[in-house]
């Protein structure tokens, strides 16, 4: 991706405010490890239009905005970084989180527990 696109996309979705999500990221969004420093820049400068152009808060006021707005309604593919920027974000926030454990599900229903002997009936 050219300077020139990464420019016409933020200025596309400028805003006088900078994006925060102080719940799920309250390092900020550079610091979580889960974007590229282009992906968290473009969260911070322009989420505020993005988030209010996918909760359908305010009108698509050009081409990519509109563009964008289809690709959430899921009539497009996302082709550009704050389309996918936005995805990654909302992938993460939405999807339940995925808990590990060193110890998976027992497949002993509790009943017969064996240590390595047999148990003789009387």
């Amino acid at each position: 991706m050219s300077n020139q696109d990464i420019t016409a996309i933020k200025l596309a979705f400028a805003s006088n405010q900078l994006f925060f999500d102080d719940a799920q990221f309250p390092r900020g969004f550079s610091r979580s490890g889960n974007f590229t420093l282009l992906e968290a820049q473009i969260l911070e400068n322009n989420g505020v239009v993005l988030k209010a152009l996918y909760n359908n808060t305010i009108e698509p006021k050009n081409d990519l905005q509109t563009h964008f707005v289809d690709v959430m309604q899921g009539l497009a593919e996302a082709s550009n970084i704050a389309e996918k920027a936005w995805l990654k974000y909302l992938k993460l926030t939405t999807s339940p989180a995925r808990f590990h454990t060193v110890f998976g599900k027992s497949k002993n229903t509790g009943s017969e527990i064996s240590y390595g002997r047999q148990i003789e009936e009387y």
